[in-house]
């Protein structure tokens, strides 16, 4: 079994197979080819995502910290979906970057974010998001939510 350098985890997926099984998707489909975008500028609620949808099988395409990486990441990697913070590093903000992979890569999103008042869901509301998630969310809330949005995207 070879190892993956970034998380030392092996590369198969026989424990997120496993881990999979009391967690289908919706109409009861598990997805493990699903490719996924996180961007997410605190270390540490982006490493948390990163490891929960890796132990659910979706495959993640990066992890960018500000709009302009998420843009480059996205324009690159072409995922089925980016997770994105509304706050981020830099002067643009994850509307910004959704708006762009939207408009340009025809990339979905869900927004997970503290943010999501009722002027900043009228601004985003051009980049079609697929879901939105409240900060603080729980990793089976999030990884419920993508597999909701992956399904919105296939009918």
């Amino acid at each position: 079994m070879e190892l993956n350098d970034r998380h030392n985890a092996p590369t198969t997926h026989p424990l997120a197979a496993q881990a999979c099984d009391d967690q289908r998707g919706v109409e009861g489909q598990v997805d493990h080819t699903a490719r996924i975008l996180v961007v997410e500028d605190d270390f540490l609620v982006a490493s948390e995502i990163e490891v929960a949808l890796g132990v659910a099988g979706f495959a993640v395409t990066g992890v960018a910290a500000s709009a302009e990486e998420a843009i480059a990441l996205g324009q690159a990697t072409r995922p089925d979906l980016a997770i994105i913070d509304i706050r981020l590093n830099g002067p643009r903000d994850g509307i910004d970057a959704a708006l762009t992979l939207f408009r340009d890569h025809a990339i979905p999103c869900v927004f997970a974010t503290a943010h999501a008042d009722e002027a900043v869901r009228a601004r985003a509301a051009a980049a079609s998001p697929l879901g939105w998630l409240q900060k603080p969310y729980t990793m089976p809330l999030l990884i419920e939510t993508v597999r909701r949005a992956l399904a919105q995207t296939r009918s």
